[in-house]
């Protein structure tokens, strides 16, 4: 599959843009546990046009994450073709890698969000979604992309009919969640308008599957019986980056990948950790780990208490401390799969 010309191999699997978890700590463990393409959180368009600091620090990228895009959000025209426009500069702006392909959130369900109209509020306005494309795709020289859902609601799922329009504004791939905005992440994933997308013969952009695919069971069976060209993992990767390493082992041999134990968890908790602190101060980087290694060691017996002090101590050196205790106190183990996951 290829984004104009960042060639990602044969059924890629992408690491879903998610605010608050997606920062180059999480994304550069993603990749090296095989994600093929990553991407930043999500970038206020309205943010960057008032210069504000914490929007344009969302720009930093590193060498070791490529490829990775850079998603944008907003409502208005003007506002975001600037966001495209400075994003396309980020390497300049902010120094890094840069941005190899620009995003736009046409998915976000959260109410402050799509209630003033951006992210899936943009589904009741396909119109001007279409005018954004558009306008970004001719504003920037690196690839365009969006990510959108099926619709608002049951009654106005569009995605097949928009897919085509986004497809002639000049967009070079397209991830669709199959959810509308109305259900946010609630009930099943809907996969059969995604393939119906991917069938139809005027569509000629890859095409990206997303939601619910939390075991390599079920991202196989989202390539052959939908036929998508790749595949969008987001909630499942919550203290499980690892899933990109077992999704791409099974499907290359059709055998499950052994699961990770205790010891290799507490291991990439450091590492994660250390990244994190490097990348963000010792404050913000220790803060930010809270929510990843609350879920690092999930279904362990007895682990309150412990889990405890993993998401409140600050110091670094306590928290390797404490993970160390980890190693050795549940050492041997296998922490059992969340709910949800292995068909669980």
């Amino acid at each position: 599959m290829k984004i104009g010309n960042i060639d990602l191999g044969d059924r890629p699997l992408l690491l879903a843009p998610m605010e608050d978890v997606t920062d180059a700590s999480f994304r550069c463990i993603c990749k090296e546990f095989g994600a093929s393409m990553v991407y930043t959180e999500f970038v206020s368009s309205d943010g960057l046009v008032h210069d504000a600091k914490k929007s344009f620090a969302k720009f930093l990228t590193y060498g070791e994450e490529a490829p990775v895009g850079i998603q944008i959000y907003g409502n208005i025209p003007d506002a975001m073709v600037e966001a495209a426009r400075l994003a396309d500069r980020a390497q300049e702006i902010v120094g890094g890698h840069g941005a190899d392909l620009i995003d736009i959130n046409f998915g976000c369900p959260v109410r402050k969000i799509a209630g003033r109209g951006a992210g899936s509020g943009m589904m009741k306005e396909p119109d001007k979604m279409v005018e954004i494309t558009r306008r970004v795709v001719e504003a920037v020289g690196k690839p365009v992309t969006v990510k959108t859902r099926l619709g608002w609601d049951d009654d106005s799922k569009i995605i097949v009919e928009l897919a085509e329009r986004l497809q002639d504004a000049g967009i070079s791939a397209l991830t669709i969640h199959g959810r509308t905005r109305q259900q946010m992440y609630t009930g099943e994933a809907d996969w059969t308008l995604i393939g119906k997308v991917k069938e139809n013969p005027r569509m000629h952009i890859p095409i990206i599957g997303n939601g619910d695919i939390n075991s390599p069971e079920k991202a196989e069976q989202a390539f052959r019986r939908y036929g998508v060209d790749g595949i969008m993992i987001g909630r499942a990767t919550y203290g499980h980056p690892w899933i990109f390493r077992e999704i791409r082992h099974y499907l290359d041999t059709g055998e499950i990948f052994p699961a990770m134990g205790v010891e290799e968890r507490v291991e990439l908790a450091k590492r994660h950790l250390a990244r994190s602190v490097e990348f963000k101060g010792e404050r913000v980087g220790v803060l930010e780990m809270r929510r990843h290694l609350s879920c690092y060691f999930k279904g362990l017996p007895d682990f309150k208490e412990t889990r405890l002090k993993l998401v409140t101590l600050d110091d670094p050196q306590e928290l390797c401390r404490v993970l160390d205790y980890v190693a050795e106190r549940w050492g041997g183990t296998t922490p059992p799969p969340s709910p949800g996951v292995y068909g669980i």
